[in-house]
């Protein structure tokens, strides 16, 4: 199920809205989905997933992934880069003696906070949380979940500096 909060929803061409799980994708006023976007709710029929839901005044660049399958919630206010990736759920990989593709996977989701902005390129794993007013700098890989207002950056990404603190420049 797809629903909308009203407002202007835009979804651009060659982009795949996929709401088949338990809870749907919700999408809040004012949203923007430009070209080539994947949103997947579920990564399997026989699994539902939980789904997506995104606030109002959200804008998410070309070539994005968000999945569903743990749950995925992006706050309000919110802009993202181009090539963003949102997979909430790993694979379990601990037995050695059977496939990966046999052992299962978890599920916990993922949540960005409301007015933040996500350069290009950046992924955010299964089980973050990332706080409210944050900046994730280009190329990121979030693995780990940050504070509210803080800078984010790197391989895996770390806490840069939180965005209250001052800096002098050099």
């Amino acid at each position: 199920m797809l629903r909308t909060a009203g407002g202007l929803v835009r979804i651009e061409e060659h982009s795949l809205v996929d709401c088949l799980s338990r809870e749907g994708i919700s999408l809040g006023r004012n949203f923007k989905l430009v070209a080539y976007l994947r949103m997947i709710a579920s990564g399997s029929i026989s699994d539902l997933g939980k789904g997506i839901t995104v606030g109002d005044n959200v804008g998410i660049g070309e070539f994005a992934y968000i999945g569903g399958a743990g749950g995925v919630v992006v706050g309000a206010d919110c802009i993202v880069g181009q090539y963003l990736s949102i997979p909430p759920e790993d694979h379990v990989f601990a037995d050695p003696a059977h496939p990966i593709r046999d052992l299962g996977g978890t599920r916990n989701g993922i949540e960005i906070g409301p007015g933040c902005w996500i350069g290009a390129k950046v992924t955010i794993l299964n089980c973050v949380q990332v706080g409210a007013g944050s900046v994730i700098a280009a190329g990121s890989v979030v693995s780990r979940s940050f504070p509210a207002r803080s800078l984010i950056g790197g391989v895996p990404a770390r806490l840069i500096r939180p965005l209250d603190v001052e800096t002098t420049p050099t």
